[in-house]
């Protein structure tokens, strides 16, 4: 493959698919910025390996798991703990959903643990199949299941009480 056709495939890939990866990599770790650099992370990774990923047919699935694995690497380094200072700066909210309502599931989302918060977004917001989403994770079906079942428990949990708190009148 010539250098100049592979950049030209791997390019319209990015314009193609940037958008949804900015979204799944933000579910992941709840900061635009740290998304954006995930992303960044995961374009780099897979523009080494784009031959041969490309070659083997699913690149969608190779890339989450680079964004996946790569957010976990992010996670285990001392220096991602400071905080930044730039709280207030959320993605633009989808015209589907009221503003505090995204806040309030967000929210929620950001208080499971990573594991289960992984689950909840390759599961429930990219729609990927149990087999799926533990193939990019690396762990069983059982597994995914159980996060699953726990992370929804949880996220009822908190959002009932939100609910319930500002009078239930939504």
């Amino acid at each position: 493959m010539a250098r100049a056709s592979r950049d030209e495939e791997f390019s319209a890939y990015v314009v193609q698919r940037r958008t949804q990866l900015r979204r799944i990599a933000y579910l992941l770790c709840g900061d635009v910025h740290q998304a954006e650099d995930l992303v960044q992370t995961a374009l780099m990774k897979l523009y080494v390996a784009w031959h041969r990923v490309q070659r083997g047919g699913n690149v969608d699935a190779y890339t989450r798991r680079i964004l996946v694995n790569s957010g976990i690497d992010e996670s285990r380094r001392p220096w991602r703990r400071e905080d930044a200072g730039l709280d207030g700066l959320d993605p633009q909210a989808d015209e589907g959903m009221a503003p505090e309502d995204r806040r309030a599931l967000l929210e929620a989302l950001a208080t499971l643990p990573i594991g289960q918060r992984r689950v909840v977004v390759l599961r429930f917001f990219l729609g990927l199949t149990i087999e799926e989403t533990a193939a990019d994770l690396n762990c069983g079906a059982g597994t995914v299941k159980s996060q699953s079942s726990r992370a929804l428990a949880r996220l009822n949990d908190l959002l009932t009480a939100q609910f319930r708190a500002v009078g239930g009148n939504r």
